[in-house]
C-alpha cells in the first residue's frame, strides 16, 4: 500500500516513515466513514492513549526526580488531555488528512476539539504499533516539544486559582459572561468575559467557550497578582 501525497508530506510532518501505511490510513479514518473494509480510528485511539501516558511519566520523573506524587498528577494530567492533544494535532495540520463522513465534514469535523484529540492519539498508536515505543516516544517527545518544560504553569488551572484568590480576599466567585459569539456555527468564536466583585475584568477569544473561560481566568489572575 503506497500512501497518498497528502498522508506522505503528513508522516513527513510528524517524522515517521511507515512501513506499514495501512497503519496510518487506519489513525486518520473517523467512525463516520468507516466500513467493515475501512476500520475507524477507535481502537488506535485506546492504544495511544495508553502510549502517551507512559512516554509522559516516563518524561515527568526525569525532568523533576524530587516531585511528588501530588505535584506530578496535575502536570501529567495538562499533558495527556483532549485539549492538549487536538492542540498538538492543530500544529500538524492533522485535520487536513481526516477522513471523514459528509456529515462531520459538513459540521466542522476537521476543526472540532475531541476529534482532533482522538485522531492524535490514533496517530501515536500507528507509529508505536509501526516502529515500536522508541518510535512513538521519540515523536511524542518532538511533538510535544517545550510543553513538557512549562508545565508547571499550565497545570494551575486559572478559572480555580482566580477563584481561590477571589474567595482569599472575601470576594464571591468571579462571574463569566459570553460576550460575543462570531464566525458559522461549526466554527465559533466565543469571547468571554470574567468580572470580579470589585470591577475588574478581562475578556478573551477561543474557539471553545471553556477555552475562553480560561484564557480570560488567566489574564485577570496575572493582572490582579502583579497588582
Amino acid at each position: 500500500m503506497k500512501l497518498s501525497a497528502d498522508l506522505a508530506a503528513f508522516a513527513a510532518r510528524i517524522g515517521h516513515d511507515f512501513a506499514r501505511p495501512e497503519l496510518l490510513v487506519r489513525a486518520v479514518t473517523h467512525a463516520s466513514i468507516s466500513t467493515p473494509q475501512r476500520p475507524d480510528n477507535q481502537r488506535l485511539e485506546f492504544l495511544g492513549d495508553r502510549v502517551l501516558g507512559l512516554v509522559m511519566v516516563e518524561a515527568l520523573l526525569a525532568a523533576d526526580k524530587g516531585a511528588s506524587e501530588g505535584q506530578l498528577a496535575p502536570r501529567f494530567n495538562t499533558l495527556v488531555r483532549k485539549e492538549t492533544c487536538a492542540d498538538v494535532a492543530r500544529e500538524i495540520a492533522l485535520g487536513d488528512v481526516l477522513k471523514l463522513g459528509r456529515s462531520e465534514m459538513m459540521s466542522g469535523g476537521r476543526r472540532k476539539e475531541a476529534l482532533l484529540g482522538d485522531a492524535m492519539e490514533a496517530v501515536i498508536a500507528a507509529i508505536y504499533l509501526d516502529g515500536g515505543f522508541e518510535a512513538a516516544k521519540s515523536a511524542i517527545l518532538r511533538l510535544w516539544g517545550g510543553r513538557i518544560g512549562q508545565v508547571e504553569a499550565d497545570a494551575r488551572d486559572a478559572k480555580t486559582a482566580l477563584q481561590e484568590w477571589a474567595q482569599g480576599r472575601g470576594m464571591p466567585p468571579p462571574a463569566y459572561r459570553e460576550v460575543k459569539r462570531d464566525g458559522p456555527d461549526h466554527q465559533p468564536v466565543f469571547t468571554v468575559e470574567v468580572r470580579l466583585e470589585t470591577g475588574e475584568a478581562e475578556t478573551a477569544k477561543a474557539g471553545a467557550k471553556r477555552q475562553a473561560e480560561q484564557a480570560a481566568a488567566k489574564a485577570l489572575l496575572a493582572r490582579m497578582e502583579q497588582g
